[in-house]
């Protein structure tokens, strides 16, 4: 089975931690844009209520917190790296946790809860990815720190940053006062938005205030901000590289993304592209990749995710002096009282046979 997920938001932070100015479910709804499902839970085959719930990743004081917002639903803590399912068997809901032997235990099983955005783990599970059981995520939570990520990435490399930093220590470091690394500034350039959703959206607005000029493409429509200027489908895709200066892989993973950046994406591309991905590592084929900075047909990689993750200490990306790589942490630093208040509403409306915000889509795979 793939991996569940690589960034979990600890359930700590979502639900007992205070936060100053918390920002309200009407606020946040209008603000990301997210909408709630077609379905009330209480339509749904199993639906009961919340009369217990599984919780992942929880400790003594966040147990007494819900128990004390939901004092009718029995909450029961699971540790990951202990799997115990026999509590599982009458568990209406799980939170945290989409491990396929609590879901094929859990009989009952109406919702699973996800403190992460990216899906693809999950709906290998084979009674999510059907549909049987209801997946909702956090979504366009964390896009606007993984917006000021991928911006981050793009002016450290328009700036040469990663080949000062690998080199100024080194033998190397006084060449570079004679032969100074190649910069350009990113206004007047125009960067390329692959994923226009919720961290292609950030992304973009930043890039915008940055004075540059914003294209994009998505899988649904041609819609998008006033910031964007072109929004092209997913078969304009390489006409819209060649036009960029900078590209930004804000990709979900899904069946028909896997590997769609490959050999022709990059050879489409102005020659000198900076890349940056803050998408899912596998909507990258990585050997096309590297042989693209090899041969300068892409000037420099900023890559959050990876493929595989992480990578192997002998990956010849590693030894690229125009590459930066995090690990898989541009959600990390975000406001975090948007996680918990999108959770304490899925909580509310669950209980209450309310449609469900975040609804994941096992066709589409986000």
């Amino acid at each position: 089975m793939k991996r569940i997920h690589t960034i979990a938001v600890m359930l700590v932070v979502m639900l007992a931690t205070p936060v100053v100015a918390e920002v309200t479910i009407d606020e946040l709804m209008s603000q990301a844009g997210i909408v709630e499902s077609d379905v009330a839970t209480r339509d749904l085959p199993k639906w009961r209520g919340a009369k217990k719930i599984l919780l992942a990743r929880v400790g003594p004081d966040d147990l007494s917190a819900l128990q004390s917002l939901y004092p009718d639903t029995k909450f029961v803590p699971v540790r990951r790296d202990a799997i115990d399912v026999t509590e599982a068997s009458d568990a209406d809901a799980i939170v945290g946790s989409c491990d396929e032997r609590l879901v094929a235990a859990a009989t009952r099983l109406v919702w699973i809860q996800i403190a992460w955005a990216g899906a693809e783990g999950c709906l290998s599970v084979p009674r999510v990815g059907s549909g049987e059981v209801v997946l909702t995520n956090m979504q366009k939570m964390s896009s606007p720190v993984i917006g000021e990520h991928a911006i981050a990435m793009a002016m450290a490399l328009a700036r040469a940053l990663p080949v000062y930093a690998k080199k100024m220590q080194s033998d190397e470091g006084v060449t570079l006062y004679t032969g100074r690394p190649g910069m350009m500034p990113l206004a007047g350039k125009t960067m390329l938005v692959v994923g226009l959703g919720g961290i292609g959206t950030e992304a973009a607005r930043r890039a915008a205030a940055l004075g540059m000029r914003v294209i994009g493409t998505r899988n649904s429509s041609r819609e998008g901000p006033e910031f964007v200027e072109y929004v092209g489908l997913a078969d304009e895709l390489l006409e819209l590289a060649g036009q960029a200066d900078v590209i930004v892989n804000a990709l979900p993973l899904t069946r028909t993304t896997e590997n769609l950046l490959d050999k022709a994406f990059f050879d489409a591309t102005r020659k000198g592209v900076l890349f940056v991905n803050v998408g899912r590592g596998a909507t990258v084929q990585t050997d096309a990749l590297v042989a693209a900075l090899k041969s300068g047909q892409v000037g420099g990689a900023g890559l959050d995710v990876t493929e595989p993750e992480p990578l192997p200490a002998d990956h010849p990306l590693w030894q690229l002096d125009n590459v930066i790589i995090t690990p898989h942490v541009a959600g990390y630093g975000g406001e975090r009282q948007r996680h918990m208040t999108l959770l304490r509403e899925n909580l509310r409306r669950y209980a209450a046979g309310d449609p469900l915000l975040n609804v994941v889509d096992p066709q589409k795979g986000y």
